[in-house]
């Protein structure tokens, strides 16, 4: 087996599997990542979303072997219960979640657009969201607490 190496929330990491293998199963499986979800299996509803480069990716059809070299973020690396992610208190401060199963892969969605743009309009927010399913009809709070973060951020 190939030897797989890469940047995991901060940390060089590699991994000996099949390169094929999705990184939704190797975050899971192999390092015990429970923020990334399986939600559909076929890239369509955004549970499963992580921070590759810059860019939010739906990592149950993402190769493992496509991510070699670079840098993978998930909501483990995003923020922690101590030092929380202005994104991850905004979902609180605004009560935009309820199930939870959706919000991680949200969070890793407005992250990427955060680094990439620091200060989006609602219509910006709406568009980087627009492939994450939410079905307990959050979205309006989520808009909300991205766009407060996003003001949080700046202001610093």
């Amino acid at each position: 087996m190939p030897q797989i190496r890469f940047r995991l929330n901060g940390v060089e990491t590699s991994v000996d599997t099949d390169p094929d293998r999705s990184l939704l199963d190797i975050l899971r499986s192999e390092f015990g990542l429970t923020s990334p979800h399986f939600g559909c299996g076929a890239g369509e509803c955004g549970a499963c979303n992580v921070i590759v480069d810059d860019r939010a990716v739906n990592s149950c059809d993402t190769p493992l072997s496509s991510v070699a070299d670079k840098d993978v973020t998930t909501l483990e690396g995003l923020g922690s219960a101590e030092r929380p992610h202005p994104l991850q208190r905004a979902v609180i401060a605004e009560q935009a979640m309820q199930c939870g199963y959706c919000i991680s892969g949200i969070l890793m969605s407005a992250a990427a657009l955060l680094r990439r743009n620091p200060s989006p309009s609602r219509e910006q927010v709406k568009v980087a969201l627009d492939r994450n399913i939410c079905r307990c009809g959050s979205h309006t709070r989520i808009l909300r607490a991205v766009l407060r973060a996003a003001s949080e951020m700046s202001a610093r």
